[in-house]
């Protein structure tokens, strides 16, 4: 798949998510491109996979793409940015997931980074009324 193919693919991916859930997420997106499978986000929640990275589907490239896209999607949608803590399920102690090799602390905060759909509330008398004559 080319980059042009994969840039419209994460755009549609996006409006999709935001149309359906109200936001995007790296790992929603990954699993929308069919990048990532639920029984792999699973495995990696309860701690059985070191880092998500390691079970995604594709090459560091190939995230790198994706991850920039989705920021810049969100940035032309105008979803705020949410930083959401990512922590272990199942017994024992909870701790923070990892979603890198590396661990980087930028590339951590880019993966665990929602973006959420901006409601605009109208205060009542900010509302227009249309009179019809």
């Amino acid at each position: 798949m080319n980059r042009q193919e994969l840039q419209r693919k994460v755009r549609h991916a996006m409006h999709q998510l935001v149309w359906e859930k109200g936001y995007a997420s790296p790992l929603e997106l990954f699993l929308k491109l069919d990048k990532l499978t639920p029984k792999l986000v699973e495995e990696w929640r309860f701690g059985r996979v070191p880092y998500l990275e390691r079970v995604i589907h594709g090459n560091l490239g190939q995230f790198s793409f994706i991850m920039k896209e989705f920021r810049k999607m969100a940035k032309e949608m105008g979803l705020k940015e949410s930083v959401t803590a990512y922590m272990s399920w199942g017994k024992g102690p909870k701790r923070p997931l990892r979603f890198s090799k590396s661990g980087e602390a930028q590339i951590e905060k880019h993966y665990s980074t929602h973006y959420v759909k901006v409601r605009i509330e109208q205060k009542p008398e900010q509302r227009s009324v249309a009179i019809a004559e």
